[in-house]
């Protein structure tokens, strides 16, 4: 593995907590879209959105070599299924508050 700078890994941490952060805020902002809807969709996004920042944040805390974090990307693999599945299921009439209004 090669070695990095302390400064690099500072700024590495500081961008990566960034991002964990603004995968939570935008939970935050889905959940409450669900809230107000009660669409399934919203609830299941603000899920994997929780997922990502999770998977992120692991990453950052568990100090693994890079060819052993590949574990933690199941995590990520899981949370874009998830959104995934969402969506097919939203487009085929799911079980949503919009599905049941538009039938």
């Amino acid at each position: 593995m090669i070695e990095r700078s302390p400064q690099l890994t500072q700024l590495i941490h500081l961008a990566s907590g960034a991002i964990v952060m603004g995968y939570f805020v935008a939970g935050l902002f889905f959940l409450r879209y669900w809230r107000d809807t009660r669409d399934r969709l919203f609830l299941v996004f603000a899920v994997a959105f929780w997922m990502l920042g999770v998977q992120r944040a692991l990453i950052n805390l568990v100090d693994v070599a890079a060819e052993d974090q590949a574990v933690f990307y199941l995590l990520r693999l899981a949370a874009f299924l998830l959104i995934i599945w969402a969506v097919v299921d939203k487009n085929i009439g799911g079980r949503g508050k919009a599905g049941q209004q538009a039938r």
